[in-house]
């Protein structure tokens, strides 16, 4: 036997999955959320600020694997062969020359800007208009294979926003990392900046990385963005490195505090919904759609079908970034599950701030009582917003909650409902802010389609995808295609493990670990023909409302 685990880090919580990797069978999985990042450490929503500690990523780290190890058959641990990890991205963070990020030294342990910054912070807004800007009007459009509009979401936006912030961090950064390139380069034991294996996927995508110009944008362009950026470049990298190759195998350190033998390879890092797509089986001409908190849209095309095209206004193509040998095509939605959330939060307010201060009950019950009702909150709101007849509500929404990813990255975006009147009820607003999500997802189709990319099947993956019905037929009427569900919750960790399997020599390529490795699917929705009509004429109000919202942020 031969065993493989995928390191899947999401927002919340990370998750490792140990892997058959002859035929996918899942061994052993645990999930551990981020302590520091569970209580709201270092955030700041009110400003868009969302910081992890690098900590939080070790702890769990160690947790995940020796859990899912103590799951295990005996012997499992020495026959694993291979481990590979996705993250979220761009989460970039200054390290010192050693490649140690800044929050792990003494001095810089509680100060945000050391810190990983999620792909959710959005405090660089400002920044990316300025690489926007420039990069119109240099001689090289280095924007133009990641849509043409560079966001508050990505690697250089985030680092001169930080360095323009905080001078102690100034002082002592010596280059930047991404969290997926981090974290093998930690368990594999390198010591220097420069030695760390990057990301294909990551800075083809988030930070402007391309082979015709030679890697990252030139210091001439980085140094009139702003002067704080010279030496940078230097620092940083030439090349890059698809997942499928080994970095290294583990250091005798982590080797140890894993559990695991040292032989072990691990793979090249890369994002969630990259290696995600990967485990959900994509092929060209399929959209797979990665469904959470916010959502990923990942495809793949030879190099014929795409040649020299750019497509505008999506989240990147990159040779490589999900499959060698292919072009990963990237886009998303800012927020779709958060979309949701927020609603339940802004429900939650007279339970969480009223009844939590009542004395008719005892602390106990009181405490019962909130919890229950806080937990039965989507599923109430569902089951009457999905009874309410297509058509009967005039409430719309836009879904730019947290900004526009895709088409046209435009983070100071704010979201909109509209239609409201005095027989507005919370089941009536759910179902235009789920109808807003599927919405924005019609949206990235055609934009996709308008640039040439042909779309033939979808695929949904995640929680979203597993466990909501509602949610998800009301994508399939409204996108008017039929949608395929991955069968595992655990698609983005079984893509690494399918990295770690074809890294470690189980598999010539990737192509051939998707093929033994795959979980195939649970469920096709089909779309209603009627509801699709109908929805077809409401999106081109969806439309509209988004435009006047856009030219409104215009003026302000």
């Amino acid at each position: 036997m031969k065993y493989v685990i995928g390191l899947d880090y999401g927002t919340d919580s990370a998750r490792a999955l140990i892997v058959n990797a002859e035929n996918g069978e899942i061994i052993a999985s645990a999930v551990k959320k981020y302590p520091r990042w569970s209580v709201g450490r270092y955030c700041n929503p009110s400003i868009n600020q969302y910081r992890q500690h690098p900590q939080d990523y070790i702890d769990v780290l160690e947790a995940t694997v020796k859990e899912a190890l103590s799951q295990s058959p005996q012997g499992t641990a020495e026959q694993v062969v291979g481990i590979a990890f996705d993250t979220t991205g761009s989460t970039p963070a200054f390290t010192d020359a050693t490649g140690t990020p800044l929050a792990l030294l003494p001095e810089f342990a509680e100060n945000p800007n050391a810190m990983f910054v999620l792909w959710k912070d959005h405090t660089a807004v400002k920044e990316a208009a300025e690489i926007n800007e420039l990069c119109k009007t240099w001689n090289i459009d280095y924007a133009a294979y990641e849509g043409g509009i560079y966001s508050s979401e990505w690697f250089w936006a985030k680092a001169l926003h930080v360095l323009r912030e905080d001078e102690a961090v100034r002082e002592k950064a010596f280059s930047i990392v991404e969290y997926c390139e981090w974290l093998p380069a930690l368990i594999t034991g390198v010591k220097t900046s420069k030695d760390i294996v990057r990301s294909r996927c990551a800075n083809g995508h988030k930070a402007m990385w391309h082979e015709s110009w030679g890697g990252l944008p030139d210091e001439e362009f980085l140094t009139t963005l702003d002067p704080l950026l010279k030496g940078f470049r230097s620092r940083l990298f030439e090349k890059t490195e698809t997942a499928d190759k080994p970095v290294g195998t583990l250091s005798p350190e982590w080797a140890s505090r894993l559990g695991l033998p040292t032989k072990v390879v691990v793979a090249g890092g890369a994002f969630d919904c990259h290696m995600g797509a990967v485990g959900a089986g994509i092929t060209p001409n399929t959209l797979v759609r990665i469904i959470g908190t916010s959502t990923c849209d990942v495809m793949v095309a030879s190099y014929k079908e795409t040649g020299d095209k750019l497509l505008k206004g999506i989240c990147g193509q990159v040779d490589g970034s999900v499959i060698p040998g292919m072009i990963g095509l990237e886009a998303g939605q800012s927020g779709f599950g958060d979309i949701y959330a927020w609603f339940k939060r802004v429900l939650e307010f007279p339970i969480k701030e009223i009844l939590s201060e009542t004395t008719i009950v005892d602390d106990a019950t009181k405490t019962k009582l909130i919890d229950e009702t806080c937990a039965k909150m989507i599923l109430a709101l569902t089951e009457k917003a999905e009874k309410i007849p297509l058509g009967e509500s005039a409430v719309i929404a836009t879904d730019w909650m947290n900004g526009r990813r895709t088409p046209d990255a435009n983070q100071l975006l704010t979201g909109t409902i509209t239609g409201l009147t005095l027989g507005s009820t919370a089941p009536h607003i759910f179902r235009a802010l789920v109808e807003a999500t599927a919405f924005g997802s019609r949206a990235i189709v055609e934009r996709f389609t308008d640039e040439g990319v042909r779309i033939d099947n979808v695929i949904g993956i995640g929680g979203i995808a597993l466990k909501s019905p509602f949610v998800m037929q009301t994508l399939s009427d409204v996108l008017h295609m039929p949608i395929k569900v991955c069968k595992t919750d655990q698609a983005c960790a079984l893509g690494a493990a399918m990295f770690a399997a074809t890294a470690a020599g189980v598999y010539k390529n990737i192509e051939n670990a998707q093929k033994a490795m795959t979980s195939g699917f649970t469920k096709e929705y089909l779309p209603n023909e009627e509801n699709a009509k109908q929805y077809g004429e409401i999106y081109e109000k969806y439309v509209r409302i988004g435009k006047f919202t856009e030219e409104l942020t215009i003026q302000i």
